[in-house]
């Protein structure tokens, strides 16, 4: 069997493709965190053209795949339409099944953690859920401790999460993320 590249995997497994780029720049220049990041998301694209290993090395431990904010601002700017922050989110679950998370996004992998775990547990967000969660992976458990009063006060924290109709049925939504959408 012949090797395939990252570009290949990304195409097969999320139906997006990355060659189609021509690299207008259109991306990074409306990308909010992109002076923040080591590498801009049309180098991340080119890189990804090039199907060279060693670059789909650095793409893997870079801290830009983590910085994505998935705002879908270079999606709705792309003459080509590409699925940007689609190819985000695979490079992240990548990043993080290989074990090759930049250590820079340590605290952004515990709230991107935080964040889908309570999503799975309730199917949909509980903000208390999700603070706790990541107070405890992260280790800032004084961080911010005394806005929580204040917002449970106002009526902005809810203590006991909502819980959604088909629980089952949502959790298949967690199963297969990158599968290709049907059009």
């Amino acid at each position: 069997m012949e090797h395939e590249d990252l570009s290949g995997k990304i195409r097969r497994l999320t139906g997006v493709n990355v060659r189609e780029c021509y690299q207008c720049g259109k991306c990074t220049a409306g990308c909010p965190v992109a002076e923040r990041m080591d590498l801009p998301p049309s180098v991340v694209m080119r890189m990804l053209q090039s199907g060279d290993a060693a670059s789909e090395e650095v793409i893997v431990r870079s801290l830009s795949i983590w910085l994505c904010l998935t705002c879908e601002t270079c999606y709705a700017r792309c003459p080509m339409e590409i699925d940007i922050p689609k190819v985000m989110d695979y490079l992240r679950e990548r990043s993080q099944s290989e074990g090759k998370v930049n250590h820079k996004a340590r605290n952004i992998v515990a709230f991107h953690k935080a964040f889908l775990d309570t999503i799975k547990r309730n199917g949909r967000l509980h903000e208390v859920s999700l603070i706790v969660d990541y107070k405890i992976r992260s280790l800032k458990l004084l961080q911010d401790v005394t806005l929580a009063p204040v917002m449970y006060i106002k009526g902005k924290l809810s203590i006991l999460p909502e819980q959604i109709k088909g629980k089952k049925g949502f959790a298949r939504l967690f199963k297969g993320q990158f599968k290709k959408r049907k059009s």
